[in-house]
């Protein structure tokens, strides 16, 4: 495999990762980053390079972005997305793969970009809970502005230093799964 191509699967895992904390963010950014030629789509993607897209979500990331800050309306949203960071994880890296079979670059996509997304999505649902609980809401804005930071910036990052990121992400979604997978084995062992 050449560099060209561990590069772009390296965008799309960090841009993958990136839908755990907003959906609409990541996919901005790859759209926009595809219509400058930083992004390299495959054939069938290069919808994502055009304005609908870009217009469409820059429409959903401000919707996405205000949203967060209602309270119980964010706790909501959570529910809603995760499958959403899923899917949108999944297009993104598979948008990049430079797999032929449609069927592997698809199960990929899903193992991998859908994985990461769902990781991070969960570490993101787990840490608004939390907020929740002990904040009673108070503190879900804190929260929602760093996940907006953390979306935004792992995302162009990802464009610019995508080894760093992807390495970055695979260390992430190793912490979150030891972190929260013994917390939820002890639970089901009582």
């Amino acid at each position: 495999m050449d560099k060209e191509a561990l590069t772009a699967i390296a965008i799309g895992i960090g841009l993958s990762a990136s839908c755990g904390f907003r959906v609409s963010i990541p996919m901005l950014v790859a759209s926009i980053a595809a219509k400058a030629g930083i992004f390299p789509v495959n054939e069938g993607f290069q919808w994502l390079a055009g304005w609908p897209a870009i217009f469409c979500f820059s429409a959903a990331t401000v919707a996405e972005i205000l949203a967060y800050y209602i309270p119980v309306v964010d706790n909501l949203l959570d529910t809603i997305t995760t499958p959403f960071a899923v899917i949108a994880g999944t297009l993104l890296l598979t948008s990049v793969l430079p797999i032929n079979n449609g069927l592997l670059k698809w199960i990929t996509g899903i193992l991998f970009g859908g994985g990461a997304a769902a990781v991070v999505q969960g570490g993101s649902v787990l840490t608004r809970l939390a907020s929740t609980k002990l904040t009673g809401g108070t503190g879900n804005s804190v929260v929602a502005t760093g996940e907006h930071a953390a979306a935004a910036g792992t995302s162009v990052l990802s464009l610019f230093i995508p080894f760093l990121v992807a390495a970055l992400v695979i260390v992430l979604v190793f912490f979150i799964i030891s972190k929260f997978g013994k917390r939820l084995f002890a639970r089901k062992q009582a």
